[in-house]
């Protein structure tokens, strides 16, 4: 058995929150068996993820094409149509040639953003839930900025992040390092001998595996001068690594209409290509590891992607974001330790992210983590909307809003991805979403979904302030929280006797103020 406090703690940073399944399983069975039960999933037993996405409806509308009538005026709520889309129907979306609206032309990026919100509040697979909001973030791609990336998240999402989000990082890096999307974000499809592109290169050592600190290039000029590169192991990369890495991928693009060499072109599939003629044959030195020339197809670039991959500082730099997201900052060094050393381990392991993971979250430093991090808009709208009961149908208005959060779910600019200081999501301006958030989800202000005041007191009608240790207890069982009757009652006019009908509109305020709480806003 679990206590409340801790099973509380665990669904808040494993999962989006608790619901009452999910609860009562953690505390009834214990957090390694919860776990264990989440390792694997299985799609085809994911009966209320699915039921969820077959309940968003995204309205649509554009006016008649005016000059040359080659679309109709379209105003539709519309259901997911394009989650299981390949490129090749996606791709005629970026072309301008094509007869499309704006409107459509940006429906793949909203479609899967809406998705990313009903799986985080109604998928069984919550701890997958978790790392994929996790990894697409680690391995940002920005849809909102540029629209030939956006058409391409639908398969970015099913193919290249979500299968390995619980699995092993090497089969990973390379499904991502494929991705049109990502192939698209950081330019390399245009990459070719001669004029190799190191945007992608760059943040493939500097985000998705080394790091910044293993950055020595302020210390060390050549490579031969990194430690322990004269013994083939070296700490740290410099540019000339990074330079010759972006030659290892040349030839890495998509099926995008370019032209290959005289009257020779790709197709206009959007599909991941490698494309011989434009890659760099020639031998080549990554980590101190010499290439021979001609290696066969794709053979330079899996080669950093396996290089990487085991490397200590990857190891380090990927286990402290792990940590970072899971339990919060500082990350304790002895966790970080048993993290590294389970990461390393399991280094060829189908599972081995599941089980640096379930390490880290079975740390005897993980409980007494709770509050370090404040959750971000998707996690706090999802936790609310969990915790609550509300049967959520994802509308555009939804999507809109967290867009305007700060949070704007495939749209973050930089390959940073969005960030995990406190402050940010704290600012002024921030402070003033999350409320607008929480009490538009209890208004149902986006059609979205109807809050179940009356299942959540009791009964139709309660003394206010019992109906407030009610909302207490459903969105935050096992919390020790102070007594806040007056601090939230007063300004709804009422007192604690007060008989609140669940109709009332002050009841979804009551609601919404539990939600506001920092114990709430925290994980």
């Amino acid at each position: 058995m679990l206590s409340d406090d801790a099973a509380l703690v665990a669904l808040t940073k494993l999962a989006f929150g608790p619901d009452a399944e999910s609860l009562t399983r953690v505390r009834r069975d214990g957090l390694a068996a919860w776990l264990d039960a989440q390792a694997r999933p299985d799609e085809a037993t994911d009966a209320p993820g699915h039921a969820a996405l077959a309940r968003v409806r995204l309205r649509i509308r554009y006016p008649a094409d005016p000059d040359h009538q080659q679309w109709p005026a379209t105003d539709e709520a519309r259901p997911l149509a394009l989650l299981a889309a390949g490129p090749d129907r996606l791709w005629p979306l970026n072309d301008k040639q094509q007869p499309y609206a704006d409107p459509e032309r940006n429906r793949p990026r909203q479609e899967v953003a809406a998705a990313t919100i009903a799986r985080a509040v109604s998928s069984r697979w919550q701890l997958r839930e978790v790392m994929v909001d996790f990894w697409h973030n680690h391995f940002n791609v920005n849809g909102a900025g540029e629209r030939a990336v956006g058409v391409l998240l639908p398969p970015h999402d099913r193919e290249a992040v979500r299968p390995q989000a619980l699995g092993n990082f090497r089969a990973l890096l390379e499904a991502v390092a494929s991705s049109p999307a990502m192939l698209v974000y950081l330019n390399n499809r245009s990459s070719r001998a001669g004029a190799p592109n190191e945007n992608f290169a760059r943040e493939l050592f500097e985000l998705h595996t080394m790091g910044r600190d293993a950055y020595l290039a302020a210390e060390h000029l050549h490579w031969r001068d990194v430690p322990g590169a004269r013994q083939g192991n070296p700490r740290g990369y410099v540019d000339e690594d990074v330079y010759e890495a972006a030659r290892a991928f040349t030839g890495w693009s998509i099926s995008d209409g370019a032209v290959i060499a005289g009257r020779d072109r790709l197709g206009t599939t959007g599909q991941f290509t490698y494309v011989a003629a434009w890659h760099d044959n020639y031998q080549k030195r990554v980590l101190a590891e010499e290439y021979d020339p001609y290696a066969p197809p794709q053979g330079d670039g899996r080669r950093v992607l396996d290089r990487l991959a085991r490397h200590p500082a990857t190891a380090r730099h990927v286990c402290t974001r792990l940590a970072e997201r899971l339990v919060g900052t500082p990350v304790p060094p002895a966790l970080l330790d048993r993290a590294i050393k389970t990461w390393t381990a399991g280094i060829a392991a189908p599972d081995q992210i599941y089980r640096t993971v379930r390490a880290i979250a079975l740390a005897p430093e993980f409980t007494p983590s709770f509050g370090r991090k404040v959750k971000r808009p998707l996690e706090l709208a999802a936790s609310f909307v969990r915790a609550s009961g509300i049967e959520l149908g994802v509308t555009e208005g939804l999507v809109g809003e967290l867009d305007g959060s700060g949070q704007r779910l495939f749209g973050w600019g930089p390959p940073t991805g969005h960030p995990e200081d406190v402050d940010y999501w704290l600012s002024a301006n921030a402070a003033r979403r999350r409320v607008s958030l929480i009490v538009g989800l209890a208004d149902n202000a986006w059609g979205a979904g109807k809050l179940p005041v009356a299942a959540m007191f009791g009964q139709p009608r309660l003394p206010a302030g019992d109906a407030l240790r009610r909302v207490e207890a459903q969105l935050l069982p096992g919390a020790a929280l102070p007594d806040r009757t007056a601090a939230v009652l007063s300004p709804l006019g009422l007192d604690a006797g007060h008989q609140l009908d669940a109709e009332d509109p002050k009841a979804r305020r009551l609601v919404a103020a539990v939600g506001l709480y920092p114990e709430f806003q925290l994980r």
